[in-house]
C-alpha cells in the first residue's frame, strides 16, 4: 500500500510538474507507456509528473472500497484486494490498463452486463484540472458536473489523481460453461441472461463470447464458487482462447479468470509465433503478457519488419484494424453478417453491457443492452488505399445501427459527426469551467488529431 502521506507527496510533485510548464503550452503526461493504438504527435513540452501515483492508498475491507491512484496498474489493484476476496466491479481485460485510464477511456469485460463500466463503481475522484487546480468530484455536489463528464473524456478534462471505487466480494474459483450457438440464439440467449441473471437454471456472474465463424458464436457463462476442484492453467502452454471452442465446462482460479485475456493478448500472440509450441516452450512465461506484445507492435512500427515482409510477399498494401464497438444486442447479427462480409477478420470479442446511467460523453440507453464487439489485427488492402480506408467503413456502419465505437484506437469522423456522438457540447461547457484557458487538447483532437 502507498499510504496517504506517501500520496499527498506524489500529487505535490505532480502540481510541481504542473506549474514548471511554460504559460500557454499544452498539459499533457510524462508517461512512456500507453493502451491506446493511435498515434500521437509530440511537440517536445515536458509533461506532467505522474510516476509516483501508481499505487493503492489503502483498503477498507468493512466497507468494500479502495482508494487507488489513477495510475495504479489493474494488476496492482487485483494483487491488493483479492487477498481480502475483493475485486473492482469490472476489471478490464488486459493486466497493465489503469483504473483512471478505464475511467477516463472506458473499460469493459464479462461482469459489465450487471455492473456497467468501470466509471460506474466510482464513489468518488480527485482531479487536476487544465487549470492546475486540484478537485474533488462525486455524483452530487459542487463538482458533480466534472464527474459525469469526466468517462470517455481521455485527459482534456483533466487527469485523476485519486479514486474511491467500490468493491465486489468474489469467492476463489470460477466455474466455466462454453456454449455454442447460432448467432440468431446466441442474441436472444445473451438477453437472457442479462434480464434473468441465469442460464439452464445456473447463475451467471460473468458473461463474454467469441464469435469463430460466421455461424457459431461460443457463449462463456462464469459462475463464481466457493467450491474447490482441479483448475486449468492457460498461461503455460495451453492457450485459452483455444479452450472455449475445445471444451464444454472448465474451471480457473479467480485470478486466473481475471487475466485469462491477458497472457496471449486475447489471440493477438499468434502474430509473433508465442502460440507456435516449440516456440512456446522456450519463451518465458514472465513476457507471456499483454504489455509485452505491446512493446513488440511499437517496435515493428519504428523499424518497419513486417513492411518489408509484405513487400517480399508482393502484399499490396495493409491496415491496421484495432477497434472496440458497441451496437444494441439487436444488431449484432447483422453487424457481424456485414462484417464478415467487408473485413472478414475473425475472431471477434463479443462482450455485453448495460449501463446504470446516462452519461454525456458516451450516451448509451440505461437498461438497454448493447454488445462490445472487439477485432484486433490487420487486412490487406490496395495499394492505392487512403489512409483509414476500412477503419472509416466500419465507422460508418456502426454509427448507421446506433452504436458508438471505443477512442483508443485511430478515428476519422468529421468534426459534427463527432460532436453528435460524443457529447461535445457538454465537454465544451464543463471545460470552460476548469480549463478557461484551454491548456488541454479537446477530445476531438485528441481522438481524431492524434494530439
Amino acid at each position: 500500500m502507498k499510504g496517504w502521506q506517501a500520496h499527498r507527496e506524489s500529487v505535490d510533485r505532480l502540481r510541481a510538474s504542473y506549474r514548471a510548464i511554460p504559460d500557454g503550452a499544452r498539459v499533457r503526461l510524462a508517461k512512456r507507456t500507453s493502451n491506446l493504438f493511435r498515434p500521437r504527435v509530440a511537440d517536445g513540452a515536458p509533461g506532467l509528473d505522474v510516476s509516483g501515483l501508481d499505487g493503492v492508498i489503502a483498503v477498507d475491507v468493512d466497507a468494500r472500497t479502495a482508494d487507488v491512484q489513477g495510475m495504479c496498474t489493474y494488476e496492482d489493484l487485483v494483487d491488493a484486494v483479492l487477498p481480502f476476496g475483493l475485486i473492482p466491479y469490472v476489471v478490464p481485460q488486459l493486466r497493465t490498463i489503469t483504473l483512471g485510464g478505464a475511467v477516463t477511456g472506458l473499460g469493459i469485460e464479462s461482469t459489465s452486463f450487471r455492473n456497467g463500466l468501470p466509471h460506474e463503481s466510482v464513489l468518488e475522484m480527485d482531479v487536476l484540472t487544465g487549470s492546475g487546480d486540484l478537485v474533488t468530484a462525486t455524483p452530487e455536489g459542487e463538482h458533480a458536473d466534472l464527474f459525469d463528464a469526466f468517462p470517455n473524456s481521455y485527459g482534456s478534462l483533466g487527469y485523476a489523481t485519486r479514486l474511491r471505487i467500490s468493491l465486489e466480494a468474489v469467492p476463489p474459483y470460477v466455474a466455466l460453461r462454453h456454449v455454442g450457438l447460432d448467432v440468431g440464439k446466441a442474441t436472444a440467449a445473451i438477453e437472457e441472461i442479462c434480464v434473468g441473471g441465469a442460464w439452464d437454471g445456473v447463475r451467471v456472474d460473468g458473461l463474454d463470447a467469441t464469435a469463430f465463424t460466421p455461424d457459431e458464436v461460443r457463449l462463456t457463462l462464469a459462475t463464481f464458487t466457493d467450491e474447490p476442484g482441479p483448475t486449468s492453467d492457460y498461461t503455460g502452454q495451453d492457450v485459452y482462447y483455444r479452450s472455449v471452442e475445445r471444451l464444454d465446462h472448465d474451471r480457473l482460479t479467480m485470478h486466473d479468470y481475471l487475466w485469462r485475456w491477458d497472457t496471449d493478448w486475447f489471440w493477438c500472440s499468434a502474430a509473433f509465433g508465442a502460440q507456435n509450441r516449440w516456440v512456446r516452450r522456450v519463451w518465458p512465461r514472465r513476457w507471456r503478457r499483454s504489455d509485452v506484445y505491446h512493446r513488440l507492435v511499437t517496435l515493428d512500427t519504428r523499424l518497419g519488419l513486417s513492411r518489408l515482409l509484405d513487400r517480399v510477399k508482393g502484399v499490396p498494401g495493409r491496415e491496421k484494424v484495432i477497434q472496440d464497438v458497441e451496437v444494441p444486442l439487436e444488431r449484432m447479427p447483422e453487424f457481424l453478417a456485414w462484417f464478415d462480409a467487408e473485413v472478414g477478420m475473425r475472431p471477434v470479442w463479443v462482450c455485453p453491457l448495460r449501463t446504470r446511467r446516462t452519461w454525456p460523453t458516451y450516451p448509451l440507453t440505461p437498461g438497454e443492452t448493447y454488445v462490445n464487439l472487439g477485432f484486433w489485427g490487420t487486412v490487406e488492402v490496395p495499394a492505392d488505399a487512403p489512409p483509414g480506408f476500412v477503419n472509416r467503413r466500419i465507422e460508418e456502419h456502426v454509427h448507421s445501427l446506433g452504436g458508438h465505437k471505443s477512442l483508443y484506437s485511430e478515428a476519422f469522423y468529421d468534426e459534427a459527426t463527432f460532436a453528435g456522438l460524443y457529447g461535445v457540447d457538454v465537454l465544451d461547457t464543463v471545460r470552460r469551467r476548469y480549463d478557461p484557458e484551454a491548456r488541454l487538447s479537446t477530445l476531438y483532437d485528441k481522438a481524431v488529431g492524434n494530439s
